[in-house]
């Protein structure tokens, strides 16, 4: 998933970015409010973290461009301003959440991933599919009680993406943005997408049939899940 990380503490954004990238997160960063806006008005997020305390800009203001630019990104406030009208603005605005500095990029994590559930209607995070369950928060498959250990960070991220867009039919350019991202170019060689598809369902058969994968042919892949 692709995240603005919009903080001009250089030490604190140096750690979030590392941390998220770990964690398979797409990560672009800004020290000041007038970049990110900049980005915001031109790129697609699916997170934006916003510091209110920019030297340059009010960050309730950037907040309501991002929601203005990015209606479908997910807000997420980073302050030390203890103020609670700063709070309330704030969720007034559209933001997801609040997060008091200093926290801990456990927390951060955990409430991207519990925005993340909400977002896209799952109860829990993890989510059945066939014979196999999908586990977001440790980011793996099982088959049963067994970790499937060949899916690779990529391929898993393909699964939970199409999962998160559940019955909903997903082009290479799309996958390629959020999962790598870059847009496959339609006169370029996308096998690699393919590929990807193609090794998720080799290793899932050693186990059961991933029927639930489906290739809509001239459109891309999709997840079915049966509500």
């Amino acid at each position: 998933m692709n995240v603005l990380i919009v903080e001009d503490e250089k030490a604190l954004t140096t750690e979030m970015e590392l941390f998220l990238s770990g964690n398979s997160y797409l990560c672009e960063v800004c020290y000041n409010g007038a970049t990110a806006s900049e980005k915001i008005a031109t790129n697609l997020y699916d997170f934006i973290l916003i510091d209110l305390g920019l030297p340059d800009y009010d960050g309730l203001d950037l907040l309501k461009e991002a929601k203005k630019y990015n209606p479908e990104a997910a807000c997420i406030i980073l302050t030390a301003r203890a103020e609670v009208d700063d709070r309330i603005k704030g969720l007034d605005l559209g933001a997801d959440d609040y997060l008091p500095k200093p926290f801990s990029l456990l927390e951060l994590q955990s409430r991207m991933q519990a925005i993340t559930r909400r977002k896209f209607g799952l109860k829990n995070s993890v989510v059945p599919l066939g014979e196999f369950n999908i586990d977001l928060t440790n980011r793996a498959i099982l088959y049963r009680e067994t970790v499937v250990s060949a899916i690779t960070k990529k391929e898993f991220d393909l699964v939970a993406y199409m999962l998160l867009h559940k019955n909903r039919t997903l082009t290479r350019s799309q996958l390629s943005e959020h999962i790598w991202g870059s847009v496959v170019n339609d006169d370029y060689d996308s096998n690699y997408i393919d590929a990807h598809i193609k090794n998720i369902r080799k290793k899932l058969n050693v186990y059961a049939s991933p029927d639930w994968l489906e290739t809509v042919r001239g459109l891309g892949y999709r997840v079915n899940v049966n509500n």
